[in-house]
């Protein structure tokens, strides 16, 4: 049964809007969704609708944007000198393009995603908004595999699979 420190494989459709909505995303058997469960990982209400499931349920369930990516916030909608997008004096045009998603890092160091909402003379104006802030997600799928984490992967918090996890096993 699902519950902290189990690792949980599991396949899903997430819909946004309403349960016939569109599919944003589909995780399919050949590459399920693996995770140690009651970490943190994942968005809280999500792993909640998941406790106490066995290998082989299905699910379905939805969160409302305040349980996942939360409303679009205007104060996350910010112009940016577009000199900061310079590498050697110049910048790629094709990197400023409306709708380009772009990883940048704010003044902490933490990485971020912004898309380009619009681009003037001096200015370049992104959205740092979640893609699914806002919207209202239904995920449908089921649970393919469960088993117990290894020590080391409950002393290091995620899951450790074939050799290759960023503890560099």
């Amino acid at each position: 049964m699902i519950k902290k420190n189990k690792v949980v494989s599991l396949t899903y459709e997430l819909r946004v809007n309403d349960e016939e909505g569109e599919i944003v995303e589909k995780v399919e058997k050949n590459s399920p969704l693996t995770f140690l469960y009651g970490r943190g990982n994942l968005l809280p209400d999500f792993e909640e609708n998941l406790k106490g499931l066995d290998k082989g349920d299905e699910f379905s369930f939805k969160l409302e944007p305040e349980k996942a990516y939360g409303e679009a916030s205007e104060e996350a909608v910010v112009d940016l000198p577009k000199n900061i997008f310079e590498v050697d004096g110049k910048i790629d045009p094709k990197l400023l393009e409306v709708g380009n998603n772009i990883p940048m890092q704010d003044n902490s160091g933490n990485r971020l995603n912004g898309v380009v909402v619009e681009v003037d003379e001096e200015t370049v104006k992104m959205d740092f908004n979640h893609p699914l802030a806002g919207d209202t997600l239904f995920f449908k799928g089921e649970v393919t595999e469960l088993r117990n984490a290894t020590e080391e992967e409950v002393n290091h918090g995620h899951v450790h699979e074939g050799g290759n996890h960023p503890c560099g096993g």
